[in-house]
């Protein structure tokens, strides 16, 4: 990262409209911002949608970038996701070559970060692990001296604490 530049996470509900993931990363293309992260999903109710982004800039360009997202005729709510009032997490899956003697150590690994095997093969494990990246990155390290073969991530997810500051989709008025 550079001297001004801030991490962003914005987490959006949106309306479930086709298109509505391209026009949402169309923004931040247009203006010249390149997305860390980039995750959606449908919500309980399938006419919306959660977005949630990882940008980079100065704090003038965030504000701004923050600002015209929530212009878009889609969002109905946009919110900034701090590590004091939200909870984000990441799921990453990390396939290793294991010959059966290594089995063990990496499953011993993979507990003390409340990882777990999801599949054995006759030369391999994928793990998955869930948190926080300072936690990624630490099991990465961890079992940096065995053949990582592949590494996969869903990109950051958060929601914000509590009840008080909970989105309720409602339509814009026009």
């Amino acid at each position: 990262m550079q001297m001004n530049e801030r991490k962003k996470i914005l987490t959006m509900l949106v309306e479930n409209n086709y298109g509505v993931t391209s026009r949402v990363s169309g923004l931040f293309s247009r203006r010249g911002f390149n997305l860390d992260s980039f995750t959606g999903c449908d919500t309980l109710d399938p006419r919306y949608s959660r977005i949630t982004v990882v940008v980079r800039g100065d704090q003038r360009s965030l504000e701004q970038i923050e600002k015209q997202v929530s212009k878009l005729e889609d969002v109905i709510d946009i919110k900034d996701l701090n590590e004091i009032d939200s909870v984000c997490r990441e799921l990453v899956l990390v396939k290793i070559r294991v010959s059966p003697e290594q089995r063990q150590s990496i499953m011993a690994v993979a507990n003390i970060f409340h990882g777990k095997v999801v599949d054995v093969t006759k030369h391999s494990m994928i793990v998955e692990i869930t948190g926080k990246q300072e936690k990624l990155d630490a099991f990465i390290r961890l079992i940096d001296d065995y053949e990582i073969l592949e590494v996969a991530s869903t990109g950051l997810t958060g929601l914000t604490r509590g009840i008080d500051n909970i989105a309720r989709p409602e339509p814009k008025q026009v």
